[in-house]
């Protein structure tokens, strides 16, 4: 019995170093796993986690979350990962190296920027899994408007002016009526016009009294 116990006891000081060793090796959370984000357009955030080699991040476990009020995140848009055979988790998708989320979002009109909340969780391949990490940064937004109904990159500014031709068309045609019209058939057409001229509400001033 007294021999099991020295073993047990000698194995668990030769892990100790190995312990310490690894502490020692293990990065902070924040240089492990890399954030930075930017605006895309007036609609999306681009986030971005730069991931250190010897390490990965769970595809499962980010939220997010956007500020003042009146902002409202949308679905992240997430690329595939990997998977992976976890001590911790089991199967699950895994990213290494990088991985750009992109983050549809909705924002009053003239708004500078946004702050985003992002919450993440990865482990190192030494067998060490970190805690969720909450991260907050400061992203300016991109300054685009597009007026109701109109397509992006459509200017808007005054109508257009009709083309004249529906009244050259009609000068042409009075002009080949008179041209293959008789004179009496000129003459009849002229003073009927004038009969329905003189008797306009702008004409009746010019009758003598």
């Amino acid at each position: 019995m007294i021999r099991r116990l020295i073993l047990l006891l000698a194995l668990g000081l030769s892990c100790l170093p190995f312990s310490a060793s690894a502490a020692d090796e293990l990065l902070e959370v924040d240089k492990a796993f890399r954030l930075s984000a930017r605006a895309l357009d007036a609609g999306t955030l681009e986030v971005r986690y730069d991931i250190a080699n010897g390490y990965y991040m769970y595809r499962d476990k980010f939220r997010f979350a956007l500020e003042p009020a009146g902002v409202q995140a949308g679905t992240p848009q997430m690329p595939a990962g990997k998977v992976k055979k976890d001590e911790f988790f089991g199967d699950v998708e895994t990213y290494r190296k990088q991985v750009v989320i992109r983050l549809p979002f909705s924002a009053p009109a003239g708004l500078d920027a946004v702050t985003l909340k992002a919450t993440s969780q990865g482990c190192a391949d030494i067998g060490v899994c970190y805690p969720p990490n909450a991260q907050t940064l400061q992203v300016q937004v991109a300054a685009m408007s597009v007026a109701p109904g109109a397509a992006p990159g459509m200017s808007i500014g005054a109508p257009v002016e009709p083309a004249p031709a529906a009244q050259e068309d009609e000068s042409s045609q009075l002009a080949g009526l008179l041209k293959n019209a008789g004179f009496w058939l000129i003459l009849t057409t002229f003073f009927g016009a004038g009969i329905l001229l003189a008797l306009t509400p702008c004409v009746f001033p010019m009758y003598p009294i």
